[in-house]
């Protein structure tokens, strides 16, 4: 009963490590990717690598991922914060493998890009957002925080479309009905029909006044 009653505490402890070393690992890759991206790329062309796979292109943005909504970043920085909160709060939860991985990619892009709203200018809640990463016929320039939210958001709804809960369940299914089901017993007093008395014995002790009561008419002669 103690190593059952352990299971899921050590799966939670598991998930919840999870969590945070594969938040940790992209905050980390985010924020130096980005120290020498500002170290190197300011007053210089972009920088083209992989025969043009990938440009190195210096942009700072007001909006959220991929320069959406510039005329909001206070909101948006007030939505990442709630968005946090929630991940933190429903990581308590945590049973699945792939539910871990996905939230802590969520976790670490959202405060990647938090980081550079809350330290970066104009000033706080309203700092600039720094991306560098540019894709041949791909409108936007991001950073490796907005590739880990994206990451995360495809990998939700393959897990959505799924059916995979945060605790590693599914729903269950709906019991399929029997198409033979065994019949009802009746209940006591309903539906059994009453026995008859004996063939020529009447009153409620007929069988026994037909079998030992009656007297013989032939041995009173």
């Amino acid at each position: 009963m103690a190593v059952d009653n352990a299971r899921p505490g050590a799966r939670r402890i598991w998930a919840l490590t999870t969590m945070i070393c594969v938040a940790a690992v992209i905050l980390a890759a985010d924020a130096i990717s980005k120290a020498q991206v500002l170290d190197r790329l300011p007053g210089h062309p972009p920088v083209r690598l992989l025969d043009g796979l990938i440009t190195l292109d210096l942009t700072f943005n007001a909006g959220a991922a991929f320069g959406v909504g510039t005329s909001y970043t206070a909101v948006i920085a007030l939505i990442v914060c709630g968005v946090i909160a929630y991940i933190i709060r429903t990581a308590r939860r945590l049973r699945s493998p792939a539910w871990t991985i996905a939230l802590g990619l969520l976790l670490g892009g959202a405060m990647g890009n938090l980081g550079d709203r809350l330290f970066r200018a104009p000033g706080l809640f309203r700092g600039r957002v720094v991306d560098w990463i540019n894709l041949p016929h791909f409108p936007w320039t991001f950073n490796l925080a907005d590739a880990s939210i994206t990451c995360a958001a495809v990998l939700i709804a393959i897990l959505a479309l799924r059916g995979t809960r945060i605790d590693g369940t599914t729903p269950a299914h709906a019991a399929t009905p029997d198409p033979y089901p065994a019949p009802h017993a009746p209940a006591s007093g309903a539906g059994t029909p009453a026995k008859a008395p004996a063939k020529g014995l009447g009153g409620p002790q007929g069988t026994q006044e037909g079998t030992w009561g009656d007297t013989d008419p032939l041995a009173s002669r």
